[in-house]
């Protein structure tokens, strides 16, 4: 039952003391929660992989999974998409969450018995098991971050633990601790953060370069933040730097770096000075869905940006414009095999968007359709009987209890093993 602003204390001391007993049965929930997912992952041991499942291709059937550090147990693959489900969670986060128990119980014994004792808060307690699971820590490793941190874990920073994982590495693991050091004393890199698209339309790019190429690379971004002011432009310094970036790509996509012809080749081309145009730049793709009236444009797979920063980029120089026929969604497609056409794959990709288990949001371009109704028992490839579904969870509906049917235009109704209902829709999952 909610509670009220008008039901709460009156007075500033009493209003404290109720949030930190709150604060108090939401820790003493997570740590209960910790121990429901090592039962259930004892309930569901390797060997309750069902051999009928599994096939000779690799990652056709059901298969052991490790969720924790080594020396923790493996867990039967296909129970933890239902653990999730019941907490509202994605397979990945409860697979996480699975895993992270694990570790505390298995590996990290000391932090452990602090989180059911309620003096350490289970998302402290996680973290670190989540560090741990990552660095891949050997049983001895483990056991020493475990023995260093319990007492001080609750006032422990991330920095401080990752610095302790370290040392662990490098005391017991000293042949890795040395790959480690000589593959880190290079760390150029250039990473573009492209699931993470503002609503402006802007991605974040972070690199390490080079001293020269850093410098080579930040005159040419000048020179072309001054040429476009030079032009006209009146947007600021970091903007138009921000800008020169793209034009430099671009420009640089443009040129021909393929392999010289032979000279005899070369007398017969046409010069580029006569008029010849440069090569097509390489494409990049972008799936934009516009509804009329709407000054808010869908950007595959669930970003938001404004119709005008997507009017931008299609008005810049090098953009070359596909415009695609409207696709009805609702009008019925068929085809007589069992591999849907390009036709029907896009509209069922458009349909459904992401996969369609509950919680799951991977793209629905980067997954399977599944024949709701198998072809096999006379399951048509058509509008209605085609879903997308990501790989794990195509294959966790072919090989386990999990049953599904199409109850709307974008609608599923999920039935777990257990026999807990899912409906998940264009707005997302609720329980049923």
């Amino acid at each position: 039952m909610a509670i009220t602003t008008s039901e709460l204390p009156d007075t500033a001391s009493a209003v404290l003391a109720f949030a930190r007993s709150r604060r108090a049965a939401a820790d003493r929930a997570e740590a209960e929660l910790l121990v429901a997912a090592c039962e259930w992952a004892d309930l569901h041991p390797p060997e309750t992989v069902s051999d009928a499942a599994a096939f000779t291709v690799p990652g056709g059937g059901e298969h052991e999974e490790p969720v924790a550090g080594p020396g923790a147990p493996l867990v039967a693959e296909f129970c933890i998409p239902e653990f999730g489900a019941v907490l509202g969670l994605s397979t990945t986060a409860a697979k996480q969450l699975i895993g992270q128990a694990l570790e505390l119980r298995h590996r990290l014994p000391r932090l452990w018995r602090r989180v059911q004792a309620g003096d350490l808060p289970a998302w402290r307690a996680r973290r670190v098991a989540e560090t741990t699971i990552h660095a891949g820590l050997s049983p001895q490793a483990a056991a020493y971050v475990d023995a260093q941190l319990t007492p001080f874990a609750h006032r422990t920073t991330t920095t401080a633990v990752d610095r302790l994982v370290d040392a662990a590495i490098a005391r017991y693991e000293p042949a890795r601790a040395a790959e480690t050091a000589r593959l880190a004393a290079d760390g150029r890199h250039v990473t573009i953060e492209d699931q993470q698209v503002s609503f402006a339309g802007t991605m974040r790019v972070t690199s390490e370069l080079d001293l020269a190429d850093a410098l080579d690379f930040g005159a040419a971004i000048t020179h072309g933040a001054e040429t476009l002011q030079t032009l006209g432009s009146e947007e600021s310094l970091d903007a138009r730097r921000a800008a020169a970036v793209g034009e430099l790509a671009r420009t640089q996509l443009s040129l021909d770096l393929a392999a010289s012809p032979p000279v005899e080749e070369v007398a017969q081309q046409p010069s580029r000075n006569q008029g010849t145009p440069p090569a097509p730049a390489r494409q990049v793709v972008l799936h934009v869905h516009l509804t009329e009236g709407d000054p808010v444009a869908r950007l595959e797979p669930g970003t938001l940006t404004t119709l005008d920063q997507v009017r931008h980029w299609c008005t810049r120089s090098h953009t070359q414009v596909v415009v695609k026929p409207v696709l009805d969604l609702h009008q019925p497609i068929e085809c007589d095999g069992y591999q849907p056409s390009a036709r029907l794959r896009e509209q069922v990709i458009l349909r459904d968007r992401t996969c369609v288990f509950p919680w799951c949001t991977r793209p629905a371009r980067a997954c399977d359709l599944d024949h709701i109704v198998p072809w096999e028992t006379g399951g048509p490839t058509d509008t209605t009987n085609l879903a997308a579904l990501c790989r794990r969870h195509h294959r966790l509906k072919t090989h386990s209890a999990w049953t599904y049917q199409r109850t709307g235009p974008a609608a599923y109704t999920w039935t777990s093993p257990h026999g807990h209902t899912y409906v998940r829709d264009d707005t997302g999952t609720e329980p049923g």
